[in-house]
């Protein structure tokens, strides 16, 4: 196993070691991973350190370290950050991690990365209704995108687990993960802003997740990020009127 960190904006996660397979998620800058296999044609497999998450990138997007770099997750802050990479400006999405920053400059295995943005500092965001629309928010009319966790494509999965790491809560990738995980709020009319809200398909797999933001709305990735009502059936397309997703279970994590 050989210690990695992303070195491009979006890279993309990929079930097989081709660029025809699916995309099943993504790294953002800076998150760091295990390489755990070299495959053909400059393909490696990866496996993520913040959720385990597997899947192959191109070997030229990921930085070999000699070990993981330890420090606290600090996350940049704006919609769109420019950093220099090796003195080469590159711009980066909002929530890339630049662990081991100090007084705005890190060198991983030998390329120099330099910052002089916004960082939000995760340990210190409050859990509550105000920041989680402030984070939240800004992806509205972000498309959506199989396997996407950036402001570029995002996933209904993706989307609330990107939400979350700025509040340093860890939740696991899929939807199906997901909902493994937090206390089961028993009513609809008992959910809070932050709670996430599942919905399954006719065989009863859970397909689809979004965030809460009270009883009646909810924030989530279907087409694009968007707000629609929610009912003790599900959710209601505003501006069809459509029900589009089955409610099976809403879970807490806070």
């Amino acid at each position: 196993m050989i210690p990695g960190i992303c070195c491009v904006p979006v890279s993309p996660m990929r079930a097989e070691p081709s660029h025809r397979s699916e995309m099943v998620s993504q790294q953002l800058f800076g998150e760091q991973c295990v390489v755990s296999e070299k495959g053909k044609d400059n393909w490696i497999k990866i496996c993520c350190n913040y959720d385990q998450y597997e899947g192959w990138c191109q070997e030229g997007q990921v930085l070999m370290l000699d070990a993981p770099i330890e420090s606290s997750v600090m996350l940049t802050g704006e919609w769109e950050n420019e950093i220099g990479f090796n003195g080469v400006p590159m711009r980066i999405p909002f929530g890339c991690q630049l662990p081991g920053l100090l007084d705005g400059k890190v060198n991983w295995a030998g390329q120099l990365i330099t910052f002089g943005g916004t960082l939000i500092n995760p340990a210190s965001m409050n859990f509550e209704e105000e920041k989680i629309r402030e984070i939240g928010f800004p992806f509205v009319n972000t498309g959506y995108l199989w396997g996407g966790k950036s402001i570029f494509g995002i996933d209904c999965s993706g989307f609330c687990q990107t939400v979350y790491k700025f509040f340093n809560k860890p939740i696991l990738r899929d939807a199906s993960q997901q909902a493994t995980q937090g206390e089961i709020v028993g009513f609809l009319q008992e959910a809070r802003c932050g709670d996430l809200a599942f919905f399954d398909n006719a065989e009863g797999r859970i397909t689809h997740v979004g965030i809460m933001l009270n009883e009646g709305e909810i924030l989530h990735s279907s087409v694009k990020v968007r707000i629609d009502p929610i009912d003790n059936m599900g959710i209601i397309n505003r501006d069809t009127g459509e029900r589009t997703h089955k409610l099976r279970i809403i879970k807490r994590y806070f």
